[in-house]
């Protein structure tokens, strides 16, 4: 049994980041035989992290993991601190100082680039930030995506770049029910593409998205989904041939299909790298270089040939990974876009620990895995805070207290969001989607989200 202070006094832990790996997190420090208190801290004035706001809309089953997360949030011993962003009201001293150990489970906040030409061209976008938009994250709300093109190209091979195309070949009908935000759905509505071309830079074997996720760009109301038998030739040796092998009997199977005369058409090439991305003042066309594989250091790699074509389009989303962002005073592994660590235990550049620190999530690990993923992430972070306890290298400090973390706050003017803010933003979320038949609807700004909160706060 992990060891505590003589009195009995709970250890407090600082969880910054509130997604999935933020949730198991604290709920495996909730559960120990040890008396924890965590405070939850996030810099939006909501949780939940990409289950809210990276999860498709017309996916509600993946949400429904927020039940969970709800249930470890209503344990004794739990608080939320919203709109708290460390770097800015609060900073890695300062919780080292007030807590007895943090936890960094903040996630990836960026995406990788291309590095070619045009690539910053108007109609040229991130995933992360189509997706975005779309859930209603309120630092991409005042985004717009002319959607008024004949033609988009998505550049990568996971579950993401299927779910731009799914999105932007969704009908008005299909989007209807879900939480997709109000001008997504209008933009989406009114779009006119007719074609949605899915571009991954080595074969099908090597695509990382799953089975049920390709299977639904066939089942689409308003779309035809098209797959030359030629691009099936030669597709590598699968890195999961399970997985692989169900993925190759799907797109075999799309390529048998029949043109539905639907007006939407969602093709896939494999074996293709961007180069550049041509146009005067926005996109005009993709450059494309055929690639063949090649084995180096034990795994396939894409490597370029003198085939090169060029595709007409007026929209590029690129969807080719996360990477994490580092914060002051944390050693940061710039390669791998990850918090240096060991089993979630950070540590400096020579390996020795930082004392009371740990990381879990993709920031632990990099940006891989599905959801519950991160629940034996966690566990393993966790899992070395309590030897650490056990053996005496993390102790509650008599001078760390909840009351000294609200007083901070308020001597930094802060705004922050605590959980029954949140509850409330999402009642009134819920009330506004019931008269619509949908989950909810989402408010989107800075100010709607924390009028919200600040409702409750003031009412209390």
């Amino acid at each position: 049994m992990p060891r505590v202070t003589a009195t009995g006094t709970p250890l407090r832990v600082a969880v910054v980041g509130s997604g999935p790996a933020g949730f198991y997190a604290a709920g495996s420090l909730l559960d120990a035989e040890a008396p924890f208190e965590v405070d939850m801290i996030e810099r939006l004035p909501t949780p939940w992290g990409l289950v809210r706001l990276g999860v498709a809309p017309d996916h509600p089953k993946l949400k429904t993991v927020s039940r969970a997360f709800e249930r470890i949030a209503a344990k004794p011993g739990f608080r939320f601190f919203g709109n708290v962003e460390v770097g800015r009201d609060l900073t890695h001293a300062d919780l080292t100082r007030l807590y007895d150990a943090v936890i960094y489970a903040f996630g990836a906040q960026s995406d990788r680039r291309l590095g070619i030409p045009g690539e910053d061209l108007a109609g040229s976008w991130s995933a992360t930030e189509f997706v975005a938009w779309y859930n209603g994250h309120p630092d991409f709300h005042d985004l717009e995506f002319d959607l008024d093109v004949e033609r988009a190209v998505v550049i990568g091979n996971g579950n993401v770049a299927l779910d731009v195309a799914r999105m932007l070949a969704l009908t008005p009908e299909e989007l209807a029910p879900t939480d997709t935000t109000e001008p997504a759905i209008e933009a989406i509505g009114a779009s006119t593409l007719r074609e949605i071309v899915i571009v991954g830079r080595r074969g099908p074997a090597q695509a990382s998205w799953t089975t049920q996720e390709l299977k639904e760009m066939g089942e689409l109301a308003g779309a035809d989904v098209r797959v030359d038998p030629a691009e099936l030739e030669g597709a590598g040796a699968a890195q999961d041939p399970t997985n692989t092998k169900r993925n190759l009997e799907v797109l075999h199977e799309f390529a048998l299909r029949q043109p539905g005369g639907k007006p939407v058409v969602i093709r896939f090439l494999f074996f293709r790298s961007p180069t550049a991305i041509h146009g005067e003042t926005r996109v005009e066309s993709v450059e494309l270089v055929r690639n063949r594989l090649e084995e180096q250091d034990g795994r396939l790699v894409a490597v370029p040939t003198d085939k090169h074509e060029t595709i007409e389009c007026g929209l590029v989303f690129r969807s080719v990974g996360y990477r994490g962002v580092g914060l002051p005073d944390l050693p940061f592994d710039d390669r791998r876009g990850t918090i240096r660590n060991a089993a979630g235990r950070v540590h400096d550049e020579t390996g020795s620990p930082l004392g009371a620190t740990y990381c879990a999530g993709w920031i632990k690990r990099g940006p891989t895995g599905i959801i519950g993923t991160n629940k034996k992430d966690a566990a393993e972070t966790v899992a070395a805070l309590l030897e650490d306890v056990q053996e005496g290298r993390l102790v509650h400090r008599e001078d760390v207290s909840a009351d000294a973390v609200e007083a901070l706050l308020v001597e930094r003017g802060s705004r922050p969001v605590v959980y029954a803010g949140w509850t409330s933003i999402d009642e009134v979320e819920r009330a506004a989607g019931e008269k619509f038949g949908r989950p909810r609807v989402k408010l989107r700004t800075w100010d709607e989200l924390l009028d919200a909160a600040e409702h409750v706060a003031a009412a209390s």
